[in-house]
């Protein structure tokens, strides 16, 4: 019998290859780290800069001129069919988790922070879309929005 031994590949490439393989693994591990954290972590916070969600990558600060406030409502997700969520379009969704971009069942493009369906803050906007943020005390969340909306709109009033 005859032996050929194969010559080794060069290094540099296969190496390239695992490095870039090991960074995708860590920053996909890292970002669903993230998205754990923030199903626990979650929060919205109402000022008169805005209303400000606070969790994983969809948060943002959406200054509350922007917020159709008389027409926000609480909402029972399972008694309204239409309002639910149907396909994400880039968002998370772990568990009892919904947070990012949807689309409703009724057709309705959403932001949502989503973790309870049962007390659920529905929210149009100026910008096309709506919003559903899940409360402990929905009433409270809706109240505040509009005490806010009302104290930030009588501040530029008193101005003019």
């Amino acid at each position: 019998m005859q032996v050929f031994p194969i010559p080794p590949a060069s290094g540099r490439g296969i190496l390239w290859f695992f490095i870039i393989i090991i960074v995708v693994l860590i920053g996909v591990t890292l970002m669903l780290g993230w998205a754990a954290w923030s199903t626990r972590n979650s929060r919205a916070e109402v000022s008169p800069a805005g209303l400000k969600l606070v969790g994983d990558l969809w948060g943002r600060t959406i200054p509350l001129d922007r917020l159709e406030l008389d027409d926000a409502r609480i909402v029972d997700l399972r008694g309204e069919p239409d309002l639910a969520p149907r396909r994400r379009t880039m968002g998370t969704a772990l568990g009892g988790y919904s947070a990012g971009w949807f689309r409703l069942r009724g057709g309705e493009k959403a932001l949502l922070y989503l973790t309870d369906r049962r007390r659920v803050v529905y929210i149009p906007t100026l910008d096309g879309y709506s919003l559903l943020v899940s409360q402990s005390d929905p009433r409270r969340f809706l109240d505040a929005l509009h005490d806010t909306a009302d104290g930030a709109a009588g501040d530029t009033t008193e101005g003019e």
